[in-house]
């Protein structure tokens, strides 16, 4: 299976808090791979490094084997990486289709743009009934949805995705990630935080355990949910 991102002994700061100590990790094609940890572990930050938003004191990120660590956030998307980030972010003001639309700002035809909008709404059929609805006055769940669905209009070939089910009933949980099952079918790559440790582990191939900004475990997703210690610590079992 071929390697798709890479990072190498990454080290991020935020001033002089040293967030992430030399982070190795690897996502496979068409994998999802989800990172688990405590509040302050850096998984936040490992997908803001890959994505650009925050830049790396030193250590690589490799996309399709090109180095993106120095790259500016709007050439990273370009590349192929999508994000979502925690907190949804959306466009308040702007109307679902609109939303969309910015979703899509490296393509020039309006054919694909309409048909790429057509696709989100055959993963999210709440949201072709809102499309005229402003992003403001949209549910959590449905703007949950509509923040997946504006990184999907870029058609990205990884989708990092941040606290996807957080402030969320657990009746839409379920169906969020039933819908990031989806995503992955349909041939997109998936690095998964979420503080649902137990379900992402239960969609994830494989899983890195963060903490305070280093990788202390790599395993098969399944090993992970096994393992007493993880267990403890990170699924709430007693």
């Amino acid at each position: 299976m071929a390697t798709l991102l890479e990072l190498k002994n990454l080290h991020t700061y935020y001033g002089q808090i040293h967030a992430l100590k030399g982070i190795d990790l690897t996502v496979n094609e068409g994998e999802i791979v989800t990172l688990v940890g405590a509040n302050g572990a850096g998984k936040s930050t490992t997908l803001r490094t890959i994505s650009g938003i925050v830049r790396a004191r030193s250590g690589q990120v490799l996309f399709n084997g090109q180095d993106v660590t120095q790259m500016q956030p709007h050439d990273i998307a370009r590349m192929g990486i999508g994000h979502v980030p925690e907190g949804r972010r959306i466009f308040p003001q702007l109307t679902v289709h609109e939303n969309l639309e910015i979703g899509a700002w490296n393509v020039k035809s309006k054919k694909d743009i309409e048909e790429r909008i057509e696709h989100v709404f055959q993963l999210f059929p709440r949201l072709k009934e809102r499309i005229t609805q402003l992003g403001g006055t949209l549910s959590g769940g449905e703007q949950q949805m509509l923040a997946i669905g504006r990184a999907l209009m870029a058609m990205p070939r990884v989708l990092l995705l941040d606290e996807p089910s957080m402030g969320l009933a657990p009746v839409l949980v379920e169906g969020i990630f039933e819908i990031i099952q989806r995503i992955n079918e349909q041939g997109t790559t998936i690095l998964l935080v979420e503080q649902n440790a137990l379900m992402a582990l239960e969609v994830a191939q494989r899983g890195y355990v963060l903490q305070t900004g280093k990788v202390v475990l790599h395993a098969p997703a399944r090993d992970l949910l096994a393992d007493e210690a993880v267990r403890k610590a990170y699924l709430g079992a007693h």
